[in-house]
């Protein structure tokens, strides 16, 4: 199995709204992708912004490439998520689960 790790900022007055945007727009999308195994968005608050960090879990390489295209290192922010993102991270990476408990 694969983690794809991504991480992005939202000033904390739009960080709700990116987090909406992941559980409905985001999760859509992803179900609809064969071999995706879930996902989980953490939440850190830092002050007056807040960073996420998307874990979402695919079967294999070919499975994130059905998702994020021929280059899946490139990050997938679509335009709603840009409006309320301060920043993001424009390359993801992508580990191998070792270990699942």
């Amino acid at each position: 199995m694969i983690a794809r790790v991504w991480r992005g900022r939202a000033p904390a007055a739009t960080a709700g709204d990116y987090r909406r945007h992941y559980e409905s727009e985001v999760a859509g999308h992803l179900r609809q992708v064969a071999g995706f195994r879930g996902a989980r968005l953490l939440r850190r608050d830092e002050g007056d912004e807040v960073e996420f960090t998307s874990i979402t879990f695919f079967d294999g390489m070919d499975d994130v490439r059905a998702f994020a295209g021929e280059d899946p290192e490139r990050a997938v922010v679509e335009d709603a998520a840009r409006r309320v993102l301060s920043r993001w991270d424009e390359r993801v990476t992508h580990h191998e689960v070792a270990v699942g408990l």
